[in-house]
């Protein structure tokens, strides 16, 4: 009943002496080598109204449900092509009704390797296409089986990605497919109901799609975009009546949004981010808003020269 999918929504910036806008594992940028961008972000979520199958409801003995995240993410250039990113979120969920306690801890670690496998310069315009791969697992032993309070789906994921970016002066548009492979979880009771009867307490997770489309403008001191995405599950069944929502349920959601990055004039390898989003369609989802901020730092690994004795060598910071 919320977008629990976690990942770098916004982050890692652009600094001009290392010539790059910094990325995250679903725009269109790459970090320089050597490059380090790391740095916190907090947001909050909300939803009253959600859909149950295709029903549009609320639930007096829920209220409003909110979630409060507070991000570490970061990003490192292996190469100009290829940048190592992770994150990992602490979660706290809330109900502002009812007698359901809400859950909070560390949720799943997440990272990514992300290749630009093709750069072609068209006239004034460039071209870039990427390939990405990502992998997720739970870090703390919470618990998926107390939908919506859990903080997570307890699956562990391996994701592949697809990404095109064309960029024609300062405006540019993204466009990225990625499919989901998901494991199955275990819960702490040895019987449940979906469609059926299951006498185990291993749930098979169906596995998901996303697809993502942003546009805006884009210079080497600030991104400013608006976004649209979708999560579409491949399986699953949808909540019964009055009932509580299952790991396994069928969970869909589109969103629509905008992402800003600034770099501070005074110091440019300092950044703020920042993003809103409101849930536009779904089914068996709560329909959220929300926003989040953060702000980050970029450290610079790459060789340094000094001269010894007449001689040029290479030294690390």
């Amino acid at each position: 009943m919320k977008y629990l999918h976690i990942s770098l929504v916004t982050a890692c910036l652009v600094v001009t002496n290392l010539s790059t806008i910094a990325q995250t594992d679903i725009d269109g940028l790459v970090m320089e080598k050597n490059a380090f961008c790391v740095g916190p972000m907090a947001g909050i979520s909300s939803w009253k109204n959600y859909r149950e199958g295709t029903l549009k409801r609320d639930n007096a003995n829920l209220g409003t449900v909110s979630t409060t995240s507070f991000n570490l993410m970061g990003n490192y250039g292996l190469s100009k092509k290829i940048n190592l990113l992770f994150g990992v979120p602490y979660i706290k969920t809330k109900a502002s009704a009812g007698q359901l306690k809400g859950l909070s801890g560390l949720q799943d670690l997440s990272l990514w390797l992300k290749w630009k496998a093709l750069s072609r310069k068209i006239r004034r315009s460039r071209l870039n296409v990427f390939a990405i791969s990502g992998y997720s697992f739970p870090v703390s032993g919470y618990t998926a089986d107390f939908l919506p309070m859990s903080i997570g789906l307890e699956s562990k994921t391996l994701s592949l990605r697809a990404m095109a970016d064309y960029q024609s002066g300062a405006w540019f548009g993204t466009i990225s497919g990625t499919y989901v492979r998901r494991s199955n979880i275990r819960l702490d009771r040895y019987a449940y109901y979906t469609t059926e009867m299951h006498y185990t307490n291993e749930v098979k997770m169906p596995d998901a799609t996303s697809f993502n489309l942003r546009a805006g403008y884009r210079n080497k001191g600030l991104v400013a975009e608006a976004f649209a995405d979708t999560w579409i599950t491949l399986g699953g069944f949808d909540i019964t009546r009055n009932n509580m929502p299952f790991p396994s349920n069928r969970m869909n959601a589109t969103r629509v949004g905008v992402n800003f990055k600034y770099d501070l004039p005074f110091h440019p390898v300092l950044s703020v981010t920042g993003n809103a989003f409101t849930t536009v369609a779904g089914r068996n989802m709560g329909l959220s808003s929300g926003f989040n901020a953060g702000i980050f730092y970029v450290l610079d690994f790459s060789p340094k020269k000094k001269t010894i004795s007449g001689k040029t060598e290479n030294t690390w910071p």
